[in-house]
């Protein structure tokens, strides 16, 4: 580790007392006076303390008693617990605890269980908010590629492990294992980079759509769908689900027709948001749009079949890919237009991209999943 700044602390100031070159295990002995500075504090330490290594690079070590442990909180994707009841829904759904370092635990909400299984964006969302934790705050993720292995069990903990695979002046790679009963349900490879950096811009212009305050909630077209009594049964439950679960607010744009539905384009674009307001860390809100990219994602390939999700034909997602273009705000109106492009070999696929209200292209998605017919459903495999 290269030259670290030990700061001795005393109520009135702070204090720089030497630059040292430290080792890592070093690191973790840190020294508090807890006098008022004065030549006294040359002697024996009063209290030993153990602190986290943060970084790997030079770092600034700034040393506070505990009771002053207030004056260096932040407000982050990662609040403290006693905060809990002032976040945003989707923010809870996002919360890891750590259990070592770099593994953390997550849990699925009631709300979030879909079908018995964890849904994809949680797992997505949640990797990334993990891999998130393990680097520089100065870096943002830019990309990220992952695979569903298993179904994941929503009564469960998921345990996040971190491969920290390198880390650059500019980019750093991080490698997520999601894991229940010791076996691997999920893998993402994410990479960072450091934000603002000079560089060649262009930009496809984003399609024509109508105004999210001029569509009809998501919600309320659930609510009446999922009591419709000409709809079958099992996608009446499935719809229930989607209205208990969700954080977010969608308004479509091109729905298709629950009773009697007919062949349709492959594509569909809706306007989503996170529901509240969220805290204005950039980290958060890239992991509330990979939340958001798995939604009703995979299930534009079934359109030209005239297909239902879950009466007709299933769609299991396999891999999920997102890059990150620019910053943006996740609590507001995001354009998330979608095309699938082919379907064979029991596999689809499909193009995702997600729009600013002011028409910057932020966020692009890929996905690729399993289509078959209801008859052929395995419920035991994502296979």
């Amino acid at each position: 580790m290269s030259s670290c700044e030990l700061i001795y602390v005393c109520k009135s100031n702070f204090v720089v007392i030497s630059s040292l070159l430290i080792s890592m295990s070093s690191c973790e002995l840190i020294y508090v006076c807890k006098s008022a500075f004065c030549s006294a504090c040359a002697g024996p330490t009063k209290e030993l303390f153990k602190a986290d290594v943060i970084a790997v690079n030079r770092v600034t070590c700034l040393v506070l008693m505990h009771k002053h442990g207030s004056l260096i909180s932040t407000d982050s994707i990662w609040p403290h617990a006693s905060k809990q009841d002032d976040l945003a829904l989707i923010e809870r759904i996002l919360q890891l605890e750590s259990f070592d370092v770099d593994l953390f635990c997550g849990i699925t909400k009631n709300l979030e269980s879909r079908n018995g299984n964890i849904s994809g964006g949680q797992l997505v969302g949640q990797s990334l908010a993990a891999a998130s934790k393990s680097v520089d705050p100065k870096l943002l993720v830019h990309s990220l590629h992952s695979y569903f292995l298993r179904a994941g069990d929503p009564k469960l903990p998921i345990y996040y492990q971190i491969e920290r695979v390198r880390d650059g002046h500019t980019f750093s790679t991080r490698r997520v294992i999601a894991r229940q009963k010791g076996q691997q349900i999920f893998i993402l490879n994410a990479s960072f980079q450091k934000s603002d950096q000079d560089g060649l811009e262009h930009q496809l212009s984003m399609p024509i759509a109508p105004n999210p305050d001029q569509l009809l909630s998501w919600d309320a077209d659930l609510d009446k769908l999922s009591v419709d009594p000409r709809i079958h049964p099992n996608r009446r439950r499935l719809l229930a689900n989607k209205l208990v679960r969700l954080p977010l607010d969608i308004r479509l744009c091109n729905p298709v027709d629950e009773v009697h539905p007919k062949s349709m384009e492959p594509r569909d674009k809706f306007w989503v948001r996170a529901r509240g307001k969220l805290s204005d860390d950039q980290g958060l809100h890239r992991c509330v749009a990979a939340y958001a990219s798995d939604l009703d994602f995979l299930v534009v390939g079934l359109r030209p079949h005239a297909v239902l999700p879950g009466v007709h034909a299933i769609a299991l997602s396999l891999d999920h890919s997102l890059w990150f273009h620019k910053s943006f705000r996740a609590d507001e109106w995001l354009l998330f237009t979608i095309e699938s492009p082919r379907a064979n070999n029991a596999r689809g696929l499909v193009f995702g991209h997600f729009y600013t209200q002011s028409g910057e292209l932020v966020v692009s998605a890929a996905q690729e999943g399993v289509f078959k017919k209801l008859n052929a459903q395995k419920m035991n495999s994502k296979l």
